[in-house]
């Protein structure tokens, strides 16, 4: 599947857009692709582009005051990355993207992105749906974080995605679960 067309079906998946639209939403975003262990956001930049991941794998992370790398989100084929809060405020990303793969992604400019909005409303509409679930997500993930165990998160984490320990270093999923790489060998060893 051409990653044009990836992109399109993911749309029609939540918001039902014509061939004419679809031709609009096609160009108005830019391939472009980024090599393994290169970053695609530096913190203290303006995040300028939302991402659609056709062929990869993303973190996205910050790094503490100690110089601790924590892992925020790992996205890999047919998802979104970017720093939501940076692209439509316009700030400084407190985030680092990095490919974890050679990974190829769709991108968009968020001024385009309005003027999409505006031109096809049902495209708004499969991004309220994105956001909306986007957020309900965080809110999963921060609420595990403070009642599910470590043991919890790792099985939740395998069964939603058992592909990611074979694309992403154990480091970076013991970061992103929120314990030590010890500690993931540990459950890991017991299953």
């Amino acid at each position: 599947m051409q990653q044009d067309n990836k992109l399109l079906y993911y749309i029609n998946k939540w918001s039902n857009v014509t061939k004419e639209d679809e031709a609009t939403i096609i160009s108005a975003f830019e391939p472009v692709s980024i090599q393994k262990k290169k970053d695609l956001l530096v913190s203290g930049q303006v995040c300028d582009y939302l991402y659609f991941i056709t062929k990869g794998c993303l973190r996205s992370f910050y790094i503490d005051a100690k110089g601790i790398e924590h892992v925020y989100q790992i996205r890999m084929d047919n998802n979104w990355i970017g720093d939501i809060d940076s692209y439509f405020t316009r700030q400084k990303s407190k985030y680092n993207i990095e490919a974890l793969e050679n990974s190829y992604l769709l991108r968009i400019p968020v001024d385009r992105l309005e003027q999409l909005f505006i031109e096809i409303p049902n495209l708004e509409r499969y991004f309220r749906i994105l956001f909306q679930k986007a957020y309900i997500n965080a809110l999963n993930r921060l609420s595990s974080t403070m009642w599910d165990t470590a043991i919890d998160r790792y099985n939740e984490m395998l069964k939603e995605n058992p592909e990611i320990f074979q694309r992403v270093p154990l480091v970076h999923i013991a970061s992103y679960l929120g314990i030590t790489p010890e500690s993931l060998s540990r459950i890991r060893r017991h299953k």
